[in-house]
């Protein structure tokens, strides 16, 4: 990393603590716990894009385009004074980063920023969400060059792309958990997956679970007492611990059901309104609801759920109720990144979650990765929590990987079967095609300025972004690749610190 220009020596009075973070491959990524030095730094108000937004530009393109950005984060350099403030020690002794780390809270808007101003004169067909960069075009001809125009507006910036996560001239790609292109929009995730894969209880305990998640939604369900009957029927003392389904129980099931995956139950994201994160562990699963409150009332916006992998069965359960918590935020990040939100758990030891010390390395290591998210943990009893709950005592899929959008919904009375924007039997998105783009360096720097206690970390002011230009063309992208670097800060092979997901 000193050989990449990433960091250098320190002689700070400022020193943040390491995390070491095992990694799939067996290497190892050192992190940085930034915690303290976050909880005096101003937070930075940029206003980060809205995703509906974004995604409606670009519904009506022919041909669209994405460049992701080389370890975009230490494309940024910092301001020479702010640059104290982001000291760590190691074995080798104290370092403090030269470039933008993960792990700042304004890093986001920082980048948001930049890719705001660079793309400034491309805003009718280039966008950026962070560092996901699209160029949106209805011609051939225009898409050339308007392709043109934004690489060599990112070279003039200094900034250098990576082609093997760039997809060139295609007719669809997958953009903010999303296929777009060819006038369509299909969410990678069916948000009612959870729900719609719910499978019939066999027992009594399991049909009163299902009951407690309808249940907390009943305000929004028409005749719900009614429609829940033959249900309550089958939770009864005289009845046989294993459930026989009746006709009516059957219909009762299936009309309950669908009222969750329909409005005024389910309902679209408001992205003006904060956003409440709901989770749980079991013995089995994970669950989640993303909601929003209006008038005091919470309404579901997505339902996740999947299965516990056989290793993660023998976490400890604060383990679990940590997984569920880091599963969730990653899998919502399009809604969550930039926006503060509340995260709800029936499990109170993870109100600490955010001042905890690295006791638990598994835990630690997932919460540093939710550095740049902003969130406060609060506690519902679990009896108050049945509808994440419940998702995760019988999960659906075992990996869901992003959120549907609801289309149309009525009013649900147990009869109306709802259409959603993404069905079951979805096709994949077409192989991405590649092409080439210029390459070179130098333009315009921006500066990310942690400043004084108390002042804004990771503010952009003007400067020139690090880097050697966009280097041409590569494979299809594939989201979800993680960048590799040096093991130390003395630059040898090969793992990471400070770095971006």
């Amino acid at each position: 990393m000193t050989r990449w220009g990433v960091v250098e020596k320190s002689r700070s009075e400022w020193r943040s603590p390491i995390v070491l973070v095992p990694k799939k491959d067996g290497a190892t990524r050192f992190c940085i716990d930034f915690r303290k030095l976050n909880a005096v730094s101003k937070f930075d108000a940029y206003p980060m894009p809205r995703v509906d937004e974004l995604l409606e530009r670009l519904g009506q393109a022919e041909y669209l385009s994405t460049i992701d950005l080389t370890k975009g984060y230490w494309q940024i350099p910092l301001a020479p004074a702010a640059r104290e403030k982001t000291a760590f020690a190691t074995p080798f002794g104290l370092f403090q980063f030269v470039t933008m780390p993960f792990g700042l809270h304004g890093a986001a808007a920082t980048f948001q920023r930049m890719m705001d101003e660079i793309l400034e004169d491309h805003r009718e067909y280039a966008t950026a969400y962070i560092d996901d960069i699209v160029v949106f075009s209805r011609t051939w001809e225009d898409h050339l060059q308007q392709l043109e125009a934004v690489l060599r507006a990112l070279q003039r910036a200094g900034l250098t792309a990576n082609p093997k996560k760039c997809q060139f001239g295609n007719r669809e790609v997958s953009y903010l958990g999303y296929t777009v292109g060819r006038g369509r929009l299909k969410p990678l995730l069916d948000k009612v997956q959870a729900i719609r894969d719910y499978p019939r209880p066999h027992t009594k305990r399991q049909v009163r679970q299902f009951l407690g998640l309808v249940g907390y939604y009943r305000r929004f369900i028409n005749h719900f007492a009614s429609l829940a009957a033959p249900l309550t029927d089958l939770t009864k003392k005289d009845r046989p611990q294993r459930v026989v389904w009746t006709p009516q129980g059957v219909r009762a099931f299936e009309a309950l059901r669908e009222c969750l995956m329909s409005g005024p139950v389910l309902r679209p994201p408001d992205f003006e309104k904060p956003f409440i994160l709901q989770t749980d562990a079991s013995e089995v699963g994970l669950g989640a609801v993303l909601a929003q409150e209006e008038e005091g009332t919470e309404y579901p916006v997505a339902y996740l759920s999947r299965k516990l992998f056989p290793r993660e069965k023998n976490y400890a359960v604060i383990e679990k109720e940590a997984l569920a918590v880091k599963w969730a935020i990653d899998s919502l990040r399009y809604f969550l990144t930039g926006n503060a939100f509340t995260l709800v758990t029936d499990h109170e030891p993870l109100k600490w979650m955010q001042t905890m010390k690295d006791n638990n390395a598994r835990i630690m290591r997932w919460y540093l990765s939710l550095q740049p998210f902003r969130f406060e943990v609060k506690h519902r009893p679990g009896k108050d929590n049945e509808n994440a709950d419940c998702l995760s005592r019988l999960p659906g899929d075992e990996q869901p990987g992003g959120v549907g959008t609801l289309q149309r919904g009525e009013v649900c009375d147990g009869v109306e079967q709802p259409r959603h924007s993404s069905e079951a039997d979805g096709a994949a998105a077409e192989p991405a095609i590649s092409a080439a783009g210029p390459s070179g360096g130098g333009g315009t720097r921006h500066h990310a300025a942690p400043g004084r206690a108390g002042d804004d970390v990771g503010r952009a002011t003007p400067g020139t972004a690090r880097g050697g230009g966009i280097k041409g063309a590569g494979e299809a992208r594939g989201r979800g690749a993680e960048p590799a670097g040096p093991a130390d800060p003395t630059g040898q092979e090969p793992a990471a610190a400070g770095q971006e997901p």
